[in-house]
């Protein structure tokens, strides 16, 4: 399956009508990337995740990237924290995390609509409230019903990018990130990849066991094409241009979302090979804590109403 992530990239490229791959300061942003500086997106520990016991780390992983997509809103969700006010991404981290560390588990099985509604209580609502609270509840009850209450436990000897990405999308529905284009099946699976990734990155940080995620190919969400664009590696033609600048909002498998999602899978690989000895997640890693230095000069991510990114 991951195979076909990236071939099915490739067909979108060859078919582009809206989106362009710069190659030419693609190999000069290239130059730039040191590889042994590369940086796993949780390797500051945030929050001091790793204080937590490794298998409470990795089942509260799961059910934070099941639900980690889609924030944006006319008025934007954030919350007030300990640690200043949050919005997005870091307060949905933030949030489950302690509600994990509260309770000593990442069981929501048994936590009603409204109890998980005022955990995120906050400016504005989050979008999609029910389709998370449906996820943490089904994702839970697989984990109770197929995995003895443990999926960490479950995962414990897999150690391979391959074998737990299939078991992701075998298991968990939710993770399911499909698209359609001329007729052709994309796959993308980011938020599978990105689980897998923060579960054999985690494990190799806190275990210090060895771990295999070379096969990853990248998680196309709309930071990273955001960041992309700021550098200049991906255009957009000027119908797209006009639609993400004024933020309009893209539809799921429109040509326009296909096509930018599919740009950074195939501009990731295209670093990989000129840059062997790099993996594609971290390459991919890299390009996401970047967003932050190329904010000011950043044009508006596009928008797509998902449960996906």
């Amino acid at each position: 399956m991951l195979d076909n992530i990236l071939k099915s990239c490739q067909y979108v490229e060859r078919n582009f009508r809206y989106v362009k791959i710069n190659y030419r300061n693609l190999d000069e942003v290239i130059k730039k990337i040191n590889v042994k500086n590369l940086k796993y997106w949780l390797q500051n520990n945030p929050y001091n995740l790793f204080d937590l016991d490794i298998s409470l780390i990795i089942n509260f992983m799961l059910i934070f990237e099941a639900i980690d997509y889609s924030f944006f809103g006319e008025v934007k969700w954030k919350i007030d924290t300990e640690f200043g006010v949050k919005d997005g991404s870091d307060a949905l981290f933030l949030v489950l995390l302690n509600y994990v560390k509260k309770n000593n588990s990442t069981d929501f099985s048994e936590l009603t609509f409204l109890s998980f509604k005022e955990l995120f209580k906050g400016n504005g609502e989050l979008p999609l409230l029910e389709e998370r609270y449906n996820t943490v509840v089904e994702v839970s009850k697989i984990v109770n019903e197929k995995m003895n209450g443990n999926f960490y436990e479950y995962i414990y000897d897999v150690k391979s990018d391959i074998e737990l990405f299939e078991i992701i999308i075998t298991n968990f529905p939710s993770f399911t990130d499909e698209r359609w284009y001329d007729g052709k099946k994309i796959y993308f699976y980011k938020l599978a990849q990105l689980l897998v990734s923060d579960i054999l990155h985690l494990r190799q940080i806190i275990e210090k066991i060895d771990v295999d995620y070379s096969h990853l190919v990248g998680c196309a969400d709309y930071k990273i094409p955001q960041t992309m664009r700021a550098l200049e590696i991906i255009e957009y033609n000027d119908d797209l241009a006009k639609l993400v600048d004024n933020k309009k909002e893209l539809e799921a498998s429109s040509r326009y979302e296909v096509e930018i999602r599919a740009s950074v899978i195939v501009v990731i690989n295209y670093i990989k090979e000129k840059l062997p000895e790099a993996k594609a997640i971290d390459i991919n890693d890299y390009f996401f804590l970047l967003a932050r230095d190329v904010k000011d000069i950043a044009r508006p991510y596009h928008l797509c109403r998902n449960v996906n990114y």
